[in-house]
Formats: structure tokens, sequence, C-alpha cells
């Protein structure tokens, strides 16, 4: 059982933040302006294509992976954007020094067999020392493939990137103050976790590529106006803000003791809830169902008329309080995209949409509601009322990013 109390408590958040997941996301809008502004530097504002590509092959993993998802879903069906994540893995080599690698180093990519001079392939990694992606590299090279690598300067990728004549890209990692904490070991070494704000690394660039391609119809100013957004998310759910107050911590409470469903309304939401199910395996240690609607009211009905659906009494007179742990229940998420249907106030940040909120609705999402409410199933619903895709997008995502954390947070505190 959490004691959402400790989420009230900023000094012992602090203290159980070993690896300063806040502090990273609090930064997130830095990141955003500063892998722009690299990104310019290296040369992607000389960049003058000659049309647009016939495909969009993106390749990586982790957060990459997900900055591709995310822009296959702003792209819509005018362009075709392929996320292309490993095939493969193999026992990669250890350095000179006898250091056990990240298992990451052993994946391996196959380029699709019909890309070719017509196409785009765009390497992202935040480590830059995947054989497998510089392989990847080689054989788009061999194919006649337009290139762009996003990775470290300096690292094996980014100079295998000048031997194939891709555009090479910086990755901006994060930039955090030495605060002589002391280091804590992986529990597996290999397969440490992720910088929870990298998701902005890797899609920053890919943006200001995919903007100067005209693969989407974002506005010119665009990135910066969500590095502000992110600015104002950090702002809002902040460590020393009450839960009352922080909505990032009200969305930790609420999904502390359950299974959570993530359902989404359109893409837009969809690669948000894909993000949030992501995020909670790496930082809270949970499981969730992600799906977009209305697939999801089939493939996840099972759920409703299992053990879960209709689990146990949570106040069973019978029940062994101290020797029985608290019994699981469903916990319906619904993410919605709805833009310019809110107040001016719904505008700063994600609204939870009250159960009685007269706004129309899909046909799709009236039976979400109607299934959780007909097995007594709690249904939360967060919608973006922003008009520009992309910034309700940033929207959902930092405030599921921070409740992710948080409810990692309080968990290992409890």
């Amino acid at each position: 059982m959490l004691d959402d109390t400790l989420l009230d408590d900023p000094a012992a958040l602090q203290r159980a933040d070993r690896d300063r997941a806040l502090l990273a996301l609090a930064g997130a809008g830095a990141r955003v302006r500063t892998a722009l502004r690299q990104a310019e530097a290296a040369g992607l504002d000389r960049l003058r294509p000659d049309g647009r590509p016939r495909a969009v092959v993106v390749a990586g993993h982790g957060s990459a992976l997900t900055a591709g998802e995310i822009l296959a879903a702003l792209a819509g069906t005018a362009s075709l954007v392929i996320p292309l994540p490993p095939t493969e893995a193999v026992a990669p080599r250890s350095d000179r020094a006898g250091a056990r690698p990240a298992f990451t180093a052993g994946l391996g990519w196959q380029l699709p067999g019909w890309a070719g001079p017509l196409d785009l392939l765009v390497i992202s990694s935040a480590d830059g020392g995947e054989q497998g992606l510089i392989s990847l590299a080689e054989q788009a090279y061999a194919r006649g493939c337009a290139i762009v690598v996003t990775a470290p300067a300096g690292s094996p990728l980014a100079e295998a990137a000048l031997q194939v004549r891709a555009l090479p890209l910086p990755y901006t990692a994060s930039v955090l103050p030495d605060e002589g904490l002391p280091v804590v070991p992986a529990a597996e070494p290999d397969l440490p976790p992720e910088d929870p704000a990298a998701l902005w690394s890797h899609l920053t660039p890919m943006l200001a590529l995919a903007q100067k391609l005209g693969l989407t119809q974002l506005p010119y100013d665009a990135l910066p106006a969500v590095a502000d957004l992110l600015d104002a998310a950090a702002v809002r759910c902040r460590p020393d803000a009450a839960a009352y107050t922080n909505p990032a911590k009200g969305l930790a409470a609420q999904l502390a003791g359950t299974v959570p469903l993530l359902w989404a309304e359109g893409p837009i939401a969809g690669a948000a809830a894909v993000r949030f199910a992501a995020q909670l395996a790496d930082r809270a240690g949970r499981p969730a169902l992600a799906g977009p609607l209305p697939q999801v009211l089939t493939a996840h009905r099972g759920m409703f008329t299992g053990q879960l659906g209709a689990g146990a009494d949570p106040d069973d007179f019978f029940r062994d309080r101290v020797e029985e742990p608290d019994p699981l229940h469903l916990q319906v998420l619904l993410l919605r995209h709805v833009p310019g249907t809110g107040s001016a106030e719904e505008q700063d940040g994600p609204a939870e949409v009250p159960e009685g909120d007269e706004r129309p609705r899909s046909f799709g999402v009236g039976r979400a509601h109607r299934l959780a409410a007909a097995h007594d199933v709690r249904l939360t619903e967060y919608a973006s009322t922003l008009a520009d895709p992309l910034q309700a997008l940033a929207d959902l995502i930092a405030l599921t990013d921070f409740a992710a954390v948080y409810l990692g947070l309080a968990a290992a505190q409890s």
C-alpha cells in the first residue's frame, strides 16, 4: 500500500531520487532549446531538401524509438514514417578495460528490403556505441538512402556517420550538477535505467528535420513553444508543490495499488499512453496495458470480467489485513486530445474531466465509460485542449512522466 503522505515530503522524495530523475524532467525544456540550437549549428538550418522522401525510417531503441512513433503520429497519413526496432541481439564485446558493456551494444537492426534511394533513414542514439546501428547506416549507404544520425559527438556512431556521408547531429545529454551523492550500483548493470528526459533529446532534432522536409504541418515556432510548455509543467509538478495542487502527484496516488489500463483517443493521445506505459515499467516498476480506442474495448474486455475487474472486496470483514496484501484492482486512465473545447483555466496543463462533463463524446469514449461503470472500475479521464498537436502531446507526456517518477519514488520509500 502506498503511503501518499510521502508525496508531500520533498526531502524524502529527494533522498529517494538517487538518479535525480525529477531534476532531469525539470530540465526537459532547456534540453529542447539546447538540442534545437545544436542541430541548427550542425547544419540543419542550411539544409535545402529537393523534396520529401518517399518514406522515413527511424531506427533506435528506448526513447529514440518512441520519438519515431511520435513523429509518425504527428505526420499522420501525409507522410510514411516507420519506426524500426531492433530485431536481434548478440553478446556485445567487452572494452579494453574488461568492463561489461551495455546489453544495447549488441542489438541489431535490419533495413527493410524496399528501402532505397528515395527513402531517408534517421538513426538516433544516446550512447553512440551500438554496432548494430553502425551496420544499419552502412546498409543504407550501400542502397543509396539519405541518412541522418543523432549521436554524441566523438562516439563510434557519430564517426561512422561521416563515413557514410550522413548528416550528423549531436545528441544533447542531460547536464546535472554534481552534488556528491553516492553512486548506487544498478541491479542489472548491463540494463541501466534510461534518462527519463532523453525523449526530448531524440525528438527535437527529428522534428526540426521533419519541418525542413515538410513531413509535418507544425508552425515554425513549435519547438520553442514546447520548451516553454515543459518549463511550465515542471513548475506545476515540482516536488515542493502539495499533492492537492500538483497534478502529477495526484495522478500517482490514484494509480497506486492498481493495474492501469491506459486508453487513448486519437494518435496524439495514443503516443502519450504508450510512453506512459513504458515509464511506469521503467520508473515505477508497475505493469500497464496501453492501447487506442476503440480496439481496447474488445482487447481488454476480459480484464473487466476477470478477477481484477470483480476482485476481492477491499472492505471484506474477514480479510487478514496483516498477512494479506491489499488486492489489486483495475484503473482505467483515458487520455484524449480535444482541441479548443476547454476554458482558459484548462489550458494550464491537462485537466481531469469531471464524470458529469456535458461536452460531446465520441461513441467509443462513451462506451468506455459505460464499460467501466458496469463493472465498478474507476475511469479517470485527462484531456489536453491545446490546439497544436505537438503541444498537446508534450502536455500529456510531461504530466505522465512526472507521475511515473513520483509513483516509483513513493513506492520505494513505502
